[in-house]
């Protein structure tokens, strides 16, 4: 597991896709611009950046397909993203700006 505080190359999420044969499990953090790639389970980083001093509430479960382009190099899909109290009762991110914010931090974050 690790945390991206900076860039990534695509080469390098690649390299982590083994696990999942070609796609990477990862929680991107909306308030601090983080995201946190790499494990198993989705929990898993999010207990990660909540430890690193993140709030449950900017925290979204997503996943890349390194080998793909375009829209299809993100998936909104994880089960901690199912959260109704703020209003998102699916396992995608049905606010669009919020999809807007981590598509943003995606971009910052990962040369692709």
């Amino acid at each position: 597991m690790k945390i991206i505080k900076e860039k990534i190359t695509l080469d390098e999420l690649k390299r982590m896709s083994a696990m999942f044969g070609n796609m990477v499990k990862a929680v991107v953090d909306v308030d601090r611009n983080l995201i946190a790639v790499d494990a198993e389970l989705h929990s898993d980083l999010e207990a990660l950046l909540l430890e690193d001093g993140s709030q449950q509430k900017g925290l979204w479960g997503i996943n890349f397909y390194p080998e793909m382009r375009g829209d299809d190099f993100i998936e909104f899909d994880s089960m901690i993203n199912m959260r109704p109290s703020q209003g998102n009762k699916s396992r995608g991110v049905d606010n669009e700006q919020t999809k807007k914010k981590i598509i943003e931090i995606v971009n910052k974050r990962i040369n692709k």
